[in-house]
């Protein structure tokens, strides 16, 4: 299914995926809550994630959320989207923070199937993915790729 549209609703494994097929997540909101929360489990309670005032005096123009955080959420959003990965596991991200995500933005993503190929033993699949990750304003605030193993 090689398509330059958003796949359509439904549960995708290994072989019903080509190469350029997207998928577009629905979004979700960093709220300041969850930023508070995800410091107290990360223990990164650096101050501008915490205080407007501190991520001001660093020229944030308000709190700003872990990287990880949003990286998560995005993770949560791809497992969660109407067109869902039939995966099994992660092998690994290659990601960039681009622009800052603030308490309060919303943010989406749209993921490419970027390659596919199969294991050594050929019992599974792996798939490249890229991701964009979007604010409210259309802006880009993370890109990255991450591989997905499959059960074949």
């Amino acid at each position: 299914m090689n398509s330059s549209h958003p796949l359509p609703p439904g549960l995708y494994g290994f072989h019903d995926l080509a190469i350029g097929d997207r998928v577009n997540t629905g979004s979700a909101e960093i709220s300041a809550d969850l930023i508070s929360r995800f410091a107290d489990v990360s223990g990164d309670h650096y101050a501008i994630h915490l205080d407007d005032t501190a991520a001001q005096a660093k020229g944030f123009e308000r709190r700003v959320a872990h990287g990880l955080l949003v990286l998560s959420v995005v993770d949560g959003l791809k497992n969660n989207a109407q067109a869902r990965l039939d995966g099994l596991a992660s092998l690994g991200w290659n990601w960039t923070f681009a622009k800052p995500v603030f308490a309060g933005d919303s943010i989406h993503a749209v993921l490419t199937i970027q390659s596919k190929r199969r294991t050594r033993s050929g019992s599974r699949g792996i798939l490249r993915i890229s991701f964009e990750v979007f604010n409210q304003d259309g802006a880009m605030i993370q890109t990255g790729h991450n591989e997905l193993i499959f059960d074949l």
